[in-house]
């Protein structure tokens, strides 16, 4: 079967297709045949060796986000059958690899169905980065009525993150640039706020303790920590252990630990068929466009996610 990958790490132009073996589901799986994968910052990580490689081969597959048609179910699952539509988080680097792939066996627990009215296209950019809003949403810290501040509103997660946080009963606060700025009202958060420099000030403006949380989905870090209240809650989702200052609880998320959370997949499809939260799709290519995709996305600016075919 095709993967797009590479055979050494770097940068964009080192991805290209490669013939592999193909996989077949076993116990406990299914196999999805992929229609459509999303591109995320994740997966820029993993074509640049910036990950854990040392036990997978090459080629290294990136990607987290797939869906597809499930064409072969593992002996011991029920409940699945071939021909269901399925949207399914993926591992790179692990036993099953990066959604990159013709064919991807995923366990269950990692997939569910795409969501009702959903294209293949939108539904794969629903997982992950849902799945990493939940994570943080979850968090004991974010009980209803508790302030959360969102930096990166315009951003995927951003998104995910204003539109599921409202939805929790939270008091979001989301920054935007000009340019973003009706994106983000959209998405209906209680404030909204100048992004860039001057962002702790104008949340403390609306919150004069600050924040109870900040999820900074723009990796901002010691640039707006200063928004979050003493004692409150800092979440960052690439790896920042924080200043530890004011005794604020510094969470680093890793969204990895949800590879089999389904009842938060469910969650996450039943979301996007209430209308709460919206897929947003920047613009489909074919999966040999791959390195151009990443190019893109690592220039900044995209809105919603490139999504790859077949």
């Amino acid at each position: 079967m095709k993967v797009i990958g590479v055979e050494e790490f770097g940068g964009p132009e080192a991805l290209a297709v490669h013939e592999v073996p193909e996989p077949h589901a076993g116990a406990g799986s299914v196999r999805i045949r992929v229609a459509a994968f999303a591109v995320n910052p994740t997966d820029t990580g993993v074509r640049a060796g910036q990950r854990d490689s040392s036990g997978a081969q090459p080629p290294y597959v990136p990607g987290m986000d797939a869906a597809g048609v499930i064409d072969e179910v593992g002996p011991d699952v029920s409940g699945w059958a071939v021909g269901d539509e399925v949207m399914a988080m993926a591992l790179p680097l692990s036993e099953h690899g990066g959604a990159y792939v013709e064919e991807l066996v995923a366990p269950v627990g990692s997939f569910t169905r795409v969501p009702r009215g959903t294209s293949l296209e939108q539904a794969a950019t629903v997982p992950m980065n849902g799945l990493t809003a939940l994570q943080i949403l979850g968090h004991p810290s974010l009980t209803p009525g508790k302030t959360l501040a969102v930096t990166g509103a315009a951003g995927l997660l951003g998104n995910y993150l204003v539109q599921l946080g409202k939805a929790a009963g939270l008091t979001v606060i989301a920054d935007a640039a000009p340019a973003d700025e009706a994106l983000v009202r959209s998405l209906g958060p209680d404030h909204v706020v100048a992004r860039g420099d001057g962002f702790a000030a104008a949340v403390r403006a609306i919150v004069p303790d600050g924040v109870d949380a900040l999820a900074d989905a723009a990796l901002q870090r010691s640039a707006v920590v200063d928004a979050v209240r003493d004692g409150g809650t800092f979440f960052d989702v690439r790896g920042w252990e924080g200043d530890g200052s004011r005794g604020i609880e510094f969470v680093r998320v890793m969204v990895f630990s949800e590879y089999r959370s389904f009842d938060k997949l469910e969650q996450l499809r039943h979301a996007v068929e209430s209308g709460t939260l919206t897929p947003r799709v920047a613009e489909v290519l074919p999966a040999e466009r791959a390195a151009e995709a990443h190019e893109r996305l690592e220039a900044g600016g995209t809105r919603g996610r490139f999504v790859l075919v077949w």
